[in-house]
């Protein structure tokens, strides 16, 4: 889970901080904060999709999954023991 939390917080960085992480907290709202928008949030969801082999359906596009490094985790974790 280490490993998964250092690839999407890389990415996440990388790809919308502009390299500079900044203290960002695994709890803190992508949304809310404005770090990043709707559009951005499906560059994540292809981001997930390829680096974990996983296939995000609709009814999975949610705060509650993927709205902070916290619930993609949580949602990677429930979504890979159910594969």
């Amino acid at each position: 889970m280490n490993e998964m939390r250092e690839q999407i917080r890389s990415y996440i960085v990388d790809n919308f901080l502009f390299g500079d992480d900044n203290g960002l907290d695994d709890s803190a709202s992508f949304l809310e904060s404005g770090m990043i928008d709707s559009t951005g949030i499906l560059e994540v969801i292809g981001f997930l999709e390829e680096n974990f082999s996983i296939k995000v359906k609709d009814d999975e596009l949610i705060p509650e999954n993927l709205d902070s490094i916290g619930n993609i985790l949580g949602f990677l974790d429930r979504k890979l023991a159910t594969a």
